[in-house]
């Protein structure tokens, strides 16, 4: 266990570590990964019990933190408070939470910053805060949303609001659990088509994909333009557009894959996704290719993705974030600067000082 003394005392327990660890691992599936999730894990557990804690320190009350298992609990002692003051000490978790949220969302808008390692970072804390205010608000019991309840209702009611709370908080748990279950189901069927439930189709799919695998190429590219005229929509057809584009960029066909690609670009498999945004830039359709930067190079994070990112924003007139994505590419191990800088895509931002000095301090 670890000790933390202070005005607002904190223990860790074992256990914390544990669970963060495997919520990191899970997500990740790699040593850095997991290390990233532990410490995002315990910024915002604290942070949250920071705002308990504080506001609590601030109302005259002796807090401590515990961080467990499943999270972090704060308790105090003193003297009883009045209902609001209770009611804020409750709040100010999410609150803190948010402004967690802020926080990462304001840095994010620093190009040099969302175009960094630490952006990816950002981006998870963002995403996790977010995501905790937002449930730890529902009113259910030990949630912080089911607390507040808990509080107004005690106030209103006296002890009988305690019992309301839990009234509350039940119906609350089974409203959640109902609405969460039709929203992922509707997540999972809001792409699916009347020609996906098509026994017919999902054959013709299930043969282009034989033949692609035995390498009958040109019969599978057959195959796949004839399944898009007979599905016309739905997860099938993005499925053989998606195989198709990848036949016609082996051929070198980069319009005929871009043309592919950008119909369905909505809902595209991760490697469908680096190939648009290769094709993008090759037909110079650069704001395509800044839609689909930061997704990208997370997906694929390479020198090349870097630099295509970097002249795309260069082509814009955008020097602040192309010299961020140009940094990006000198940390992934970029070697010809001086070629690079001299590329004509950056002819728009040749004379912004901000490129001026980033040129001069990477010359070769």
């Amino acid at each position: 266990m670890i000790r933390i003394p202070g005005r607002i005392p904190i223990l860790i327990y074992p256990t914390f570590w544990l669970v963060a660890a495997l919520i990191g691992f899970l997500y990740s599936g790699n040593v850095i990964g997991t290390a990233i999730w532990i410490g995002i894990i315990f910024v915002s557990v604290l942070f949250h019990e920071l705002g308990h804690a504080i506001t609590a320190f601030a109302f005259g009350l002796k807090p401590h933190i515990e961080l467990v298992a499943m999270g972090g609990i704060t308790f105090h002692e003193g003297d009883k408070l009045p209902f609001w003051k209770r009611f804020f000490i409750v709040l100010d978790g999410p609150l803190f939470g948010f402004l967690l949220f802020l926080i990462a969302t304001v840095l994010l808008q620093v190009p040099s910053i969302a175009t960094s390692t630490m952006g990816s970072v950002l981006t998870l804390v963002q995403v996790v805060n977010l995501f905790w205010t937002i449930v730890n608000l529902i009113p259910v019991i030990p949630l912080d949303g089911g607390q507040l309840l808990r509080v107004v209702l005690e106030a209103i009611f006296g002890l009988k609001g305690f019992r309301y709370a839990l009234m509350s908080c039940l119906m609350g748990a089974l409203f959640f659990s109902l609405t969460f279950q039709s929203y992922d189901g509707w997540r999972k069927t809001k792409f699916i088509s009347e020609p996906d439930r098509s026994d017919a189709i999902k054959a013709s799919l299930t043969k282009a994909e034989e033949l692609l695998n035995t390498g009958h190429k040109p019969e599978a590219m057959a195959a796949l333009i004839a399944l898009r005229t007979e599905a016309k929509k739905g997860l099938i057809f993005n499925m053989a557009t998606q195989y198709l584009a990848f036949l016609e960029f082996e051929k070198g066909n980069v319009k005929q894959t871009y043309e592919l690609l950008k119909d369905v670009s909505t809902e595209l498999a991760p490697d469908a996704m680096c190939l648009l945004h290769k094709a993008a830039f090759e037909e110079k359709d650069y704001p395509l290719v800044i839609k689909l930067s930061a997704d990208s190079f997370q997906i694929l994070p390479t020198v090349d993705t870097a630099l295509r990112n970097a002249y795309a924003h260069g082509e814009l007139a955008e020097p602040e974030a192309a010299i961020g994505w140009l940094e990006t590419a000198t940390r992934e191990g970029l070697q010809n600067i001086s070629d690079v800088i001299s590329h004509s895509s950056f002819d728009p931002i040749r004379n912004d000082s901000h490129f001026i000095a980033w040129q001069s301090s990477h010359k070769m």
